[in-house]
């Protein structure tokens, strides 16, 4: 038995698979082209969220910093102020030697007021990477120079467990000319609360060599956030720095002109 197709039928049929086919190739399309702009901007989120969270709109902390070598010991308590990514102020406020020492970022520019002799000193970009009083933290550490946010294109990399938090793994790379020494950081964010749990600090060689740990989650400051973050440099048998919140304050009223060099000088 032969089937004849007529030319109007014939016309319908092509109409139809000519439709099915494009329907076909634009989601074929669709699943190949845009995970990969998908997941940057959803690292990209990922990483604001974190940061907003232990930033907040601006901030007032108490602190507490242990630097643990081999042979020895050492505890300095500070207070915080923040404003955005372009404002914080820090004071020290013990051991007794260092008391009333402070440091000021004001956008780019960095200051440290040293009470003892009387004297600000403008901190350059090249000493922004050394060791904040001796501590396993940089000065940039400290003073957020470099922001995980602007300074780095993200890309989700996969999925991982950390102290039983599902979390997610994502890959910073600096962006050219960002004021940054790692060749690249992993950051491991949970998915619930987007704490961050762990970063991971890569030389030019792609070798780990600094480590960072956010531990005992606490509900401070109306936020769910690591209280403590221990910040261990790999290359150092028994040595680690220890950075512990004893109070926070988010979304505090704070204006620019609380970060000023005067003011850095009888803030208390």
């Amino acid at each position: 038995m032969q089937y004849v197709i007529s030319r109007s039928n014939f016309t319908i049929f092509t109409k139809r698979f000519a439709a099915l086919l494009s329907g076909i190739l634009a989601t074929v399309i669709l699943f190949t082209t845009l995970p990969l702009s998908t997941f940057a901007q959803d690292a990209t989120e990922i990483i604001k969220r974190a940061d907003k969270k232990m930033r907040g709109e601006s901030s007032r902390a108490e602190m507490t910093m242990e630097i643990v070598r081999p042979t020895w010991e050492r505890r300095v308590s500070m207070k915080a102020w923040s404003l955005g990514e372009d404002y914080s102020l820090i004071l020290i406020t013990a051991p007794a030697r260092d008391e009333g020492s402070a440091y000021l970022k004001r956008e780019n520019q960095i200051w440290h007021w040293l009470p003892d002799i009387n004297r600000t000193v403008k901190l350059p970009p090249s000493m922004m990477s050394q060791s904040w009083m001796g501590s396993d933290f940089s000065n940039n550490d400290l003073v957020r120079e470099s922001s995980i946010v602007t300074d780095y294109t993200h890309t989700l990399v996969g999925d991982s467990t950390i102290n039983n938090y599902d979390c997610y793994k994502i890959e910073m790379i600096p962006k050219p000319n960002a004021p940054v020494v790692w060749s690249k950081v992993i950051s491991f964010v949970s998915k619930d609360n987007y704490l961050q749990l762990r970063t991971e600090f890569y030389d030019e060689n792609q070798e780990i060599i600094r480590l960072m740990e956010g531990s005992e989650i606490k509900d401070m400051g109306g936020r769910t956030i690591p209280t403590r973050l221990e910040m261990i440099p790999l290359q150092e048998n028994g040595q680690k720095t220890i950075m512990t919140y004893e109070n926070i304050e988010f979304d505090i009223d704070l204006s620019e002109r609380f970060f000023s060099i005067q003011n850095m000088k009888r803030v208390k």
